[in-house]
C-alpha cells in the first residue's frame, strides 16, 4: 500500500512555481526545486515524475491561476472593457514587479528547448488561449457596434497577443511606466473608429 503524502501538493507545486519563474527551467536543480518546495527530492519524483514533468505542472498551474483567471473575469465584462482591464492587469502586474520576472510562459517560450515539443506545443496552446480571447473579445465588440470593424477581429487577436507579449518582454529590464502605457495605448485605440 501506497504511502499518503505527507504534504499539501498545492503549496509545493506554488513553490515550485516560484522557483522555475524566478530561475527558469535550465537554472533551477532538482535540489533549488525539492529545497524550495520543502520536500525531499524523492518525494519530488514520487509525487511529480522528473524535473520536465514537474516544470509542465508547475506552468500550468501558473496559467490556471494568472492567464485562465484574467482570460474568465475579462469575458464577463463587455468587449471593449475586457480588453482594456486585460491590458491594465498586465501593466499593473508588470510595473508591480519587484524582481522583474515577467510572465511564466514568456520565460517559457524564450527558454523552450527544440528537443521538447510536448512543452512547445502546451506553450503554443495557451498563446492561442489568449489569442482567442482577444479574437472573441473583439468578434463581440463588432457585432454589438462599440468596437470598429475597420480590421478584422482575427488581425487584431493576434495584435494583441504580440502586444501582450512584447509589453511582458519589455517589462523584465524596462519597467517603466510611461513606455509600457505607450505601447498599450496606440493598441487600444485600434478599437475605435478611425
Amino acid at each position: 500500500m501506497a504511502r499518503p503524502r505527507e504534504f499539501d501538493e498545492r503549496a509545493v507545486l506554488d513553490a515550485a512555481i516560484q522557483c522555475f519563474w524566478s530561475r527558469g527551467y535550465e537554472a533551477t536543480s532538482v535540489r533549488d526545486l525539492a529545497g524550495s518546495m520543502g520536500i525531499t527530492g524523492g518525494s519530488l519524483y514520487n509525487a511529480f515524475g522528473d524535473k520536465q514533468a514537474l516544470y509542465r505542472k508547475a506552468l500550468e498551474g501558473y496559467v490556471d491561476v494568472t492567464i485562465a483567471d484574467r482570460i474568465r473575469r475579462c469575458e464577463a465584462l463587455a468587449p471593449r472593457a475586457g480588453i482594456a482591464l486585460f491590458f491594465a492587469e498586465i501593466l499593473v502586474r508588470s510595473l508591480d514587479d519587484p524582481d522583474h520576472k515577467g510572465c511564466m510562459v514568456v520565460n517559457a517560450a524564450l527558454e523552450a528547448s527544440p528537443g521538447d515539443p510536448a512543452l512547445r506545443e502546451a506553450l503554443a496552446a495557451v498563446l492561442v488561449r489568449i489569442e482567442t480571447f482577444f479574437r472573441r473579445r473583439v468578434e463581440a465588440g463588432q457585432r454589438d457596434g462599440s468596437i470598429s470593424a475597420a480590421q478584422s477581429a482575427a488581425d487584431l487577436g493576434r495584435h494583441y497577443l504580440g502586444v501582450l507579449m512584447g509589453v511582458r518582454v519589455l517589462a523584465r529590464v524596462r519597467p517603466e511606466r510611461d513606455l509600457l502605457e505607450g505601447v498599450v495605448k496606440p493598441a487600444l485605440a485600434l478599437l475605435d473608429d478611425a
